[in-house]
């Protein structure tokens, strides 16, 4: 099901990915990995941030070896594949963003052979929600904020986007939504963004 907040959404210059549940299949129990770095339902990163040394570590430990045992193990989302094939194909620019780390990110990448133009992770400055992330990406792909789309699962993501003036595609995965920022549009799958895509192509002026 596609749910459009914006009526004046336009076909995009780039796209703008969060990963882990996006264009991975959820696979990062969070409510385990806080339970077991004992922040309760904190902000994971934001936590890590305000421990002493030895917590941090400790904390950083548990995540890790999350992140380590998810990205080796971690299966692409359906239409993944053939969504980034069409973005390729009409050379629209594409950008991952993530907190997650990059070590972690780099297996994802190539263990599934995805050739992703941008990567920008944690250890590359202030993290969704901050906007900063998003408009480093707008600017390594030289296209302006409100001529690209940002898509994910996430709060974060939506609140990022809304931020940096970029429109913002939440993914629900059939889900409700569990946050109040509405997102420009809300789609239950990858092909459907991809189906919707094609139709905006379709209505776009094109240049005589």
């Amino acid at each position: 099901m596609t749910k459009m907040n914006s009526p004046h959404l336009r076909f995009p210059r780039a796209i703008l990915f969060d990963m882990d549940g996006t264009l991975t299949e959820p696979m990062l129990d969070f409510p385990r990995i806080k339970a077991e770095m004992g922040i309760g339902n904190h902000p994971i990163l934001e936590s890590l941030a305000m421990m002493s040394p030895a917590d941090r570590q400790a904390a950083q430990d548990i995540l890790h070896r999350h992140e380590d045992l998810a990205a080796r193990n971690c299966r692409l989302n359906e239409g993944c594949q053939s969504l980034l094939r069409w973005l390729d194909d009409q050379r629209i620019g594409q950008a991952i963003i993530t907190r997650n780390r990059r070590s972690c990110a780099r297996i994802i990448l190539d263990r599934h052979r995805l050739n992703i133009e941008v990567l920008i992770t944690r250890e590359d400055g202030p993290f969704k929600p901050d906007p900063h992330s998003l408009l480093q990406a707008c600017e390594r792909l030289n296209v302006p904020p409100a001529e690209a789309w940002m898509v994910g699962d996430g709060e974060y993501d939506v609140l990022a986007a809304r931020r940096a003036g970029i429109p913002s595609i939440w993914l629900s995965h059939g889900k409700t939504r569990p946050f109040t920022d509405e997102p420009n549009l809300t789609i239950a799958q990858l092909p459907d963004l991809l189906h919707l895509l094609q139709i905006l192509r379709d209505k776009a002026p094109t240049d005589t």
